[in-house]
């Protein structure tokens, strides 16, 4: 069924221009709501009498919730349609983004960003199992996801500027209302602008399985976050560590075994969407690390305030939408593997100008200093979330596509955690900028290589 015959289920034809606007900007508020409490964390701790531990847990809530039930949402969006598991998932998204802000204490703010997590979950992989029916040609499809990869990487910016405006000017509390009013309106828009995506059928939940890889995701992730806290030899870490591991390591066991499993294994192991799927993970971390370390940066040692600080990465944000709207073009022409390297390459060496000119390097003036690596890294990301989008969707059934975009968030969610973790243990915030730098050149080579030794070229025409 072509895009132009699908109808809505108020019957009027579906528009693909309206529908992917509506599911974009749903996609982008899920990545806005994941960065939204970055900026005003330290508010919300002088206002609640926060530790540490306690704000380190608060921030990571929301995507704990949302990487470890993923696959879990993709098989229900592939079981029961997309359409319906996105209002599901837009009903809880909605309701947590309307309670959280109104909370009285920690433990209360924290279970609504919980369940903004678990909202959200639902969401990512619904939307692109509805945006398959939207753009139901393999060509189509290829063109909807150069562009979708781009998203994300504009919700977190949106996210961590908006944030620091809303704080500055109102409260933090009034980052919430951005989700409420996007939840909301989709909600209302969504039976006019959407087609009704019938059930996968027959399909099993893999309820055993989807256990094991929530916890181990879960937990993991959680003992990853905690190393901020607490050193990597604390039973506050190796416990949960250990624990995510083994219940991981159970899941790829039983996923072997299982009929219908949840994650089949080869579904990621293949060459061009593992390549994607690693280009997506690197380069969201490589971001967010940016967005952290150059906030903190400016407020604690350069004396900037929460709206200068969000002023200084408007460069980011502009270079960022003029690179996105060329990544299709650029894709159709050159091929996704082609321009996911160069755009590693390009974030790989905004990276490196920003380990030398940021974090731990005498003060120089923000024109020749900081800004070269705020255009080029969000210039290199945006073209490398698009062709990397490509990569990770290109081929995948559509009976699949909820579990395509389940796997695609998770690496989008888990990147930066591990990336933290492993990197903000080694101790200096200049040398994390350029081993991620060195970590996006390497993996920028070994697309280009893989690219030029087996042809591969994407279907994005």
């Amino acid at each position: 069924m072509s895009a132009s015959t699908t109808t809505s289920s108020v019957g009027a034809p579906v528009r693909p221009a309206a529908a992917f606007a509506l599911l974009g900007t749903v996609q982008a508020t899920l990545i806005f709501t994941l960065a939204a409490l970055v900026v005003p964390l330290p508010d919300i701790g002088r206002e609640f009498a926060l530790h540490r531990s306690q704000l380190i847990l608060l921030s990571a809530a929301y995507g704990l919730a949302f990487a470890g039930l993923l696959l879990l949402g993709g098989r229900l969006a592939d079981r029961y349609g997309g359409r319906r598991a996105l209002t599901a998932g837009l009903l809880v998204f909605a309701a947590a983004s309307a309670t959280a802000p109104l909370a009285p204490g920690y433990e209360a703010l924290l279970a609504g960003r919980f369940a903004q997590g678990v909202g959200a979950a639902l969401i990512a992989p619904a939307a692109m199992n509805v945006l398959r029916t939207v753009f139901a040609s393999p060509a189509s499809y290829g063109r909807a996801m150069a562009t979708w990869g781009g998203l994300s990487v504009l919700g977190a910016t949106a996210g961590n500027l908006g944030s620091g405006v809303i704080s500055a000017l109102l409260s933090w509390r009034w980052s919430f209302g951005v989700p409420l009013l996007v939840a909301g309106t989709a909600l209302a828009l969504a039976p006019r602008l959407l087609p009704a995506t019938p059930p996968g059928g027959g399909r099993s939940l893999d309820l055993p399985g989807a256990v094991l890889a929530t916890g181990g995701i879960t937990l993991a992730s959680y003992g990853l976050v905690v190393t901020d806290a607490h050193p990597w030899d604390s039973p506050a870490v190796l416990l949960p560590l250990a624990g995510g591991v083994a219940l991981c390591s159970a899941f790829l066991l039983a996923e072997r075994r299982a009929r219908d499993p949840l994650l089949p294994p080869r579904f990621v192991l293949e060459r061009r969407r593992a390549t994607g799927l690693a280009a997506i993970a690197l380069t969201a971390a490589g971001t967010s690390l940016t967005f952290v370390l150059l906030s903190l940066h400016l407020q604690q040692k350069l004396g900037y305030s929460e709206l200068e600080t969000s002023a200084a990465f408007v460069p980011f944000a502009l270079a960022l939408l003029v690179s996105g709207r060329a990544a299709g073009s650029l894709i159709a022409r050159y091929g996704a593997p082609l321009v996911t390297a160069a755009g590693l390459t390009t974030g790989g060496a905004g990276l490196a100008l920003l380990a030398v000119t940021g974090p731990g390097a005498a003060a120089v003036p923000y024109a020749y200093g900081l800004l070269p690596g705020l255009v080029l890294l969000p210039a290199g990301a945006a073209a490398s979330f698009a062709g990397a989008a490509v990569l990770a969707t290109a081929g995948v059934p559509e009976r699949r596509t909820g579990l395509a975009g389940g796997v695609l968030n998770t690496a989008m969610e888990l990147g930066p955690t591990v990336l933290f973790a492993v990197l903000l243990s080694l101790g200096g915030d200049a040398l994390s900028l350029a081993v991620t730098a060195g970590a996006f050149v390497a993996l920028a080579c070994a697309t280009a290589a893989t690219a030029a030794a087996r042809g591969v070229r994407a279907d994005a025409r």
